[in-house]
Formats: C-alpha cells, sequence, structure tokens
C-alpha cells in the first residue's frame, strides 16, 4: 500500500436499490478532493457478449468479481478516492473484499429499499429480470455490519449521499470491515 492510500466508500445493495444514483451524488457533493466512481456493472459491461454455457459463465463472473475488487485495492493503494457499487449477493464476494481491502479504511454503507420499491424500480429500468432485487433483499445484508446504512426507498439519492458524507469524517474504530474481519475469523 502507498503513502497515501486513497480512501473507500464502499455501497452494498440489491440491484436497483439506488447505489450508482447515490455515487453520482456523491462525486458531486465531495469536492475536498477527486473521487471515481467504480461499478461492478461497469466491470461486467466489459465482458464479452458470447453465449456461453452456465458453468462457463459463472466462472466469468467470479473472475469479473475478483478482479474487480482487485481494481479497487489498485486505485486507492495510488492514492484514488473511491465510491465503490457493489451488490454483495455471495458469502465469497464479502470475504474477497475483506482480504483484499485489509490495507484500507473503508466506509461499509448498506442501502436498503424496501421490496414493494426494488419491484416497482426494476419495472421501471426494463433493463434487469423482474425479481431479481427481491431475490437478493436478504442475500446482500445477511452478514448483519455496516458503519452506516441509508433507506433510499425513503431519501432521494441525494439526501443519502448527504448522509454519507455528513458521516465519513466521524467513521468510528474498529470499522465494520474490521469488525466482519475478526467475525469471520477462523
Amino acid at each position: 500500500m502507498g503513502d497515501t492510500a486513497g480512501r473507500i466508500i464502499f455501497l452494498n445493495g440489491t440491484s436497483s436499490s439506488g447505489k450508482s444514483s447515490i455515487a453520482r451524488e456523491l462525486l458531486d457533493i465531495l469536492d475536498d478532493e477527486v473521487w471515481f466512481h467504480v461499478g461492478v456493472d461497469m466491470f461486467n459491461a466489459m465482458r464479452t457478449e458470447r453465449a456461453m454455457a452456465p458453468a462457463e459463465f459463472d466462472e466469468a463472473l467470479k473472475r469479473t468479481r475478483r478482479g474487480f475488487h482487485r481494481s479497487i485495492a489498485a486505485m486507492a493503494d495510488v492514492g484514488n478516492n473511491l465510491v465503490v457499487d457493489h451488490v454483495l449477493s455471495e458469502p465469497w464476494r464479502l470475504a474477497d473484499c475483506l482480504e483484499v481491502l485489509r490495507p484500507y479504511r473503508v466506509l461499509f454503507v448498506g442501502i436498503r429499499c424496501d421490496v414493494a420499491e426494488l419491484t416497482r424500480r426494476e419495472a421501471v429500468r426494463g433493463d434487469r429480470p423482474l425479481g431479481v432485487a427481491a431475490y437478493q433483499a436478504d442475500l446482500v445484508h445477511r452478514h448483519g455490519d455496516y458503519d452506516l446504512e441509508c433507506d433510499s426507498g425513503k431519501y432521494s439519492p441525494r439526501e443519502c449521499a448527504e448522509q454519507i458524507k455528513a458521516f465519513l469524517p466521524n467513521q468510528a474504530a474498529p470499522t465494520a470491515f474490521e469488525r466482519l474481519r475478526e467475525a469471520i475469523r477462523p
């Protein structure tokens, strides 16, 4: 890790929970330094669209996620501040992030939204299969520990971003990532 590692705000929530909208608002209001929004969907969009057998596709997704996690570390290592947008719907994803991002101070933010609103947003978007967000709703938050949680069904993306900005300088130690590492340590 470099001498001047960047800060990481890590947004975790279901598909259609508003993570990308909140990230864009954060980039607008975090004007003290340069920040980058890096999202797992951005990495998915870089992958070839050729047809793959289910097992091959699953393996490609896993490599994509692992590469995404390591890119976060690489960007932070050279001093870039990051707003990360992710869906931690499988336990290995969180475990990998906890290990790969061990050297960095991470503000772990849970983006919550009730299932009825998630379903409405999916239908309006039309670019995701209906039911994915509802399926992910319990999975992404099952680890049960965040530094901060925002309700994107109750608050606008801008209001959620303002909550995160206000919390950022007041993050207590140990962080949620540190507590989670300790909780899952063998």
